[in-house]
């Protein structure tokens, strides 16, 4: 990648994602959003990549779009050539966990709600100020926050300006856990071997309805999965018996009871 702005780690069937702008605090500038917009449309075609861990370097997971190029004609421009970074990592159709090691601001924050779900270290804050900088949202932020934690509390952030910690977001129902620093990156990673371990075309096909329903109403959902569900049982046969995965699921239960 140009001047490492966006660095790579690849583990077996895992590639972490690095912004590597650490003295901006990971600011989107035009540069580093082009550059994670190709990282994920690499990563797509990349049959070596089946999950995906997205943090920052530094202090900061990101702060947002760069104030300092905010207006500029030549940021405009450049933007108007470059794929949609929400577009960019929902086409990549790859589970992405957010690893949540800093500051989350605005633009940052809608980055962090683009992954399937997000861990966060004690040191993880988030804040929406769009509303102070007058910005309104345009990657979602607006529609998916207040469906994960409810109306009321996204107007709070969101109509205050105001920063949440890592405990208020867990307990809010924006981040899954909260541990230590220096687990942060180890937990992403084993929650990713984790879903390696399962069946791969039943994984893809239940995260696909997952999000097809949560953008439509219940009774919509609960159609396409009846749906989905005789299309797969008809054409879909896992290559270990049923007996066999259930063996497997048993042991992995036993193991987990006795952690």
């Amino acid at each position: 990648m140009d001047n490492q702005l966006v660095k790579l780690e690849h583990l077996e069937g895992v590639t972490i994602v690095i912004l590597n702008r650490p003295d901006a605090l990971n600011a989107l500038s035009t540069q580093l959003s082009n550059q994670i917009s190709r990282t994920f449309d690499q990563l797509s075609k990349d049959e070596q990549t089946e999950v995906i861990i997205l943090t920052g370097a530094g202090r900061s997971f990101s702060v947002g779009l760069d104030l300092k190029e905010l207006g500029g004609e030549k940021s405009r421009e450049e933007s108007a050539t470059t794929k949609d970074l929400e577009t960019a990592l929902s086409e990549v159709n790859k589970p992405i966990i957010g690893a949540i090691n800093g500051f989350a601001i605005t633009g940052g924050f809608e980055l962090a709600l683009m992954c399937d779900f997000l861990i966060a270290s004690p040191k993880a804050k988030f804040a929406d100020t769009h509303t102070r900088v007058g910005v309104v949202p345009g990657w979602g932020l607006s529609q998916k926050l207040p469906r994960l934690i409810g109306i009321n509390r996204a107007k709070e952030i969101s109509l205050t300006g105001n920063f949440i910690d890592a405990q208020t977001a867990k307990n809010w129902g924006l981040v899954n856990r909260v541990v230590a620093e220096q687990e942060l990156i180890p937990t992403c990673i084993s929650l990713a071997q984790d879903i390696l371990s399962t069946d791969k075309t039943t994984r893809d096909e239940v995260r696909r309805i997952m999000d097809s329903g949560w953008l439509s109403t219940l009774d919509s959902g609960l159609k396409w999965e009846k749906e989905a569900n005789r299309a797969h049982s008809k054409r879909y046969r896992p290559n270990e018996s049923v007996a066999t995965r259930r063996k497997s699921i048993q042991e992995r239960g036993r193991g987990q009871a006795n952690d």
